[in-house]
């Protein structure tokens, strides 16, 4: 029986660590009072704010972490996207397609990063941007990596992997489109609700690039100036081949 890469490991502790910090962030908001537990009702009269993320986030010690977690999760997100990039290269028969999922990602990660340094109160214009960078671009790249899923089929698991993608993109739209129309109606806990179950659905979606990766190894090879440089594409196209030479 083959062994399970190590890479197997770092969509799950992504979506894990992740997830914990930002509850961590919500408690500590809720321990400060800065903000209304989310099983609580809101009320207008009382001095504390609705739970949505960006304001459990927005003052010290929470905004602290916040930044930090927003960070990490950003920098961790881009190399998750990069190696899944990697992984289809060799199978897409449509490059434009891999390309854009990439840089969608990326500038969604590039979004976490203004969401999590440019705190609501602090830079409400440039937050919002990266909240909507986030959480649009993020959907997109949902879409289009389960759509890939199926289309690859990687080691024949494209519908155990695409179809529970799909089920997590719908739910990460449903939610997205939720919590638009709540804010609309300024049901601030409901949508806030919905924003916390949409940042969990989009965890849970990264999180299943475990199923994928257990099965590759990307390595990068630095070689002297008497061989032709070794790009990390070019690295994982020679793994790939070779462990499709094993089936």
């Amino acid at each position: 029986m083959r062994k399970c890469s190590p890479w197997t490991f770092l969509p799950i502790m992504f979506s894990f660590f992740t997830a914990a910090g930002l509850w961590v962030v919500y408690f500590i908001a809720v321990e400060d009072d800065k903000i209304t537990p989310l099983s609580s009702e809101y009320k207008r009269s009382v001095s504390k704010s609705p739970p949505y993320i960006s304001i459990a986030g927005d003052a010290p010690p929470a905004s602290c972490v916040f930044s930090q977690v927003m960070n990490m999760a950003a920098f961790v997100g881009f190399i998750l996207g990069v190696l899944r990039y990697l992984q289809l290269k060799p199978r897409v028969h449509k490059p434009w397609l891999n390309i854009g999922s990439l840089v969608a990602l990326s500038l969604a990660c590039f979004g976490m990063t203004l969401v999590g340094n440019f705190q609501l109160s602090n830079d409400e214009e440039l937050h919002n941007i990266g909240t909507s960078m986030t959480f649009g671009l993020g959907t997109l790249f949902c879409w289009v990596q389960s759509f890939m899923t199926l289309k690859v089929n990687l080691r024949n698991e494209g519908r155990r992997a695409g179809i529970p993608r799909f089920l997590l993109s719908g739910a990460v739209t449903s939610c997205m489109l939720l919590y638009f129309a709540l804010m609309a109606q300024r049901l601030h806990m409901h949508a806030a609700r919905a924003q916390w179950a949409l940042v969990m659905f989009f965890l849970a979606f990264l999180g299943t690039f475990a199923i994928e990766f257990r099965h590759y190894h990307f390595e990068i090879v630095c070689s002297d100036d008497q061989d032709p440089p070794l790009s990390l594409s070019e690295s994982f196209s020679e793994v790939s081949e070779y462990q499709s030479d094993q089936l």
